[in-house]
């Protein structure tokens, strides 16, 4: 049996290596245009900031390692042309320039994503980066050390990292979005408030609201035009999102019409001999049912897991997402799962949500945070759609638990029942996810009761 498998991602190498321990007798190939593999651009941020020092420990796994599973590693080679019903590669070796054919029997589609580069006057002026992979970070790491205003497009999870490494480093720093308002995708407006005063208060510019126009600049950017006038800057940094890196299957296999790959519940596309994993495929979204596009490290893995489980015959089948992510920025810890009232709201899906602010353990304890929590559910079934919570204390993995109760169904008023351990040191005697479901059942039977009562 012979493998084929295009581009060592997060799901590229968590298929490979699953493979060649589940399958030694398998001829096993991997294509990547890359001269590294798995490098973690989630740490991205950590490592320009200076908090991870040692880059080489964002890579979870190397070309001489593979090597070492028995798999041939052709590291530097671009692949150009999928024949899909001779079932056949055609690559370039990017080093020699030669030009390289192997055929497969199973094909293992995990190219990634790629930054969203808009279409605007300047973009390709010197000083105006990407931020995605190991390289670019390097750029942005040597470049940064010389500017004394960076400007970063995009207030995704991303760009307010790399803000908040930025003014750590005593630079003057400008965050434009077109959005009004920070982590739109992730959060509700009263999540994403304390955060942005947070950001202000420490002399950040926030420019939200804004379209980038044009840069200018002679060679190298001088300048970003925006929708309400012009800003200085020596060094702009695009974090305006990703895009399913999939135009070698364009037109082959079924996609989503932003381009990402939709797959079967084992990781099989429209093309029975060729699977798919990672940001370049969409997912089964649990909250809505649906095939959706969520570019994240945790999906990435957990599907080229299950490709390497299902390639010869489904086994296990993908459970799907809630979308689950979090975020440290300054003393604020953030994390959501699901459905939240802004995304329900461009979905025309209606939800209704409960919100509590709670100490996160007993008042008698020397220091207490105060947690701010909001559960999203359906008026109908109440079965729990999302959850987001905010605090200076680390409760995230509270979002872990709701993402779990929104993957089996739970309503919101089973909530507040659930058994969770007491102990002063870390919680209250009803945690603050049972008070959240404790809250929306009183409020149902309020709602429910008849006049008079």
């Amino acid at each position: 049996m012979r493998i084929a498998v295009i581009g060592s991602t997060h799901a590229g190498t968590a298929a490979l290596k699953n493979m060649a321990t589940l399958y030694p007798g398998a001829e096993i190939t991997v294509y990547e245009r890359n001269d590294n593999v798995s490098f973690l651009s989630c740490g991205l941020a950590l490592y320009v900031g200076g908090v991870v020092e040692n880059a080489q420990s964002l890579f979870y796994s190397s070309p001489e390692a593979l090597r070492k599973l028995g798999i041939q590693v052709n590291m530097q080679h671009e692949v150009k042309e999928i024949d899909t019903e001779k079932q056949t590669i055609e690559a370039l070796n990017l080093l020699t320039n030669e030009t390289v054919y192997d055929r497969y029997d199973k094909l293992v589609f995990t190219t990634g994503s790629w930054p969203v580069i808009p279409p605007l006057e300047g973009v390709n002026l010197e000083n105006v980066l990407l931020a995605k992979n190991y390289a670019q970070s390097n750029t942005i790491i040597e470049k940064s050390k010389e500017a004394e205003h960076i400007t970063v497009v995009g207030a995704g999870y991303i760009g307010v990292e790399l803000v908040e490494a930025f003014e750590k480093s005593g630079k003057k720093v400008t965050l434009i979005d077109g959005v009004d308002r920070i982590l739109n995708k992730y959060l509700d407006q009263e999540f994403t408030d304390p955060v942005e005063a947070d950001f202000r208060s420490r002399g950040i510019e926030l420019r939200l609201g804004e379209s980038v126009k044009e840069f200018e600049g002679n060679g190298k950017v001088e300048a970003v035009v925006t929708s309400t006038g012009r800003l200085q800057t020596d060094l702009v940094i695009l974090c305006v999102g990703f895009k399913p890196n999939t135009g070698l299957l364009t037109g082959k296999v079924d996609m989503l019409p932003n381009g990402a790959i939709k797959v079967n519940d084992f990781m099989q596309t429209s093309d029975p001999n060729i699977f798919s994993a990672g940001d370049c495929c969409a997912v089964k979204y649990n909250p809505t049912g649906d095939h959706a596009y969520i570019p994240l490290a945790t999906n990435a893995v957990r599907m080229g897991t299950l490709v390497a489980r299902n390639i010869f015959e489904p086994t296990i089948k993908n459970v799907g997402t809630q979308g689950t992510s979090g975020l440290h920025i300054y003393d604020l810890n953030m994390a959501s799962t699901g459905l939240t009232e802004t995304s329900a709201s461009a979905m025309a899906i209606n939800v209704k949500s409960i919100t509590i602010n709670d100490n996160h353990r007993p008042e008698f304890m020397p220091s207490s945070e105060n947690v701010q929590l909001k559960v999203s559910f359906d008026p109908d079934s109440r079965r729990i759609l999302g959850a987001q919570v905010l605090s200076k204390a680390d409760v995230t993995q509270s979002i872990n638990t709701l993402s779990v109760c929104i993957q089996s169904g739970m309503t919101i008023d089973e909530l507040g029942y659930v058994d969770f351990f007491f102990q002063p040191h870390f919680n209250q005697p009803f945690n603050f996810i049972n008070k959240a479901g404790l809250a929306a059942a009183e409020q149902n039977t309020k709602t429910l009761a008849p006049v008079g009562v």
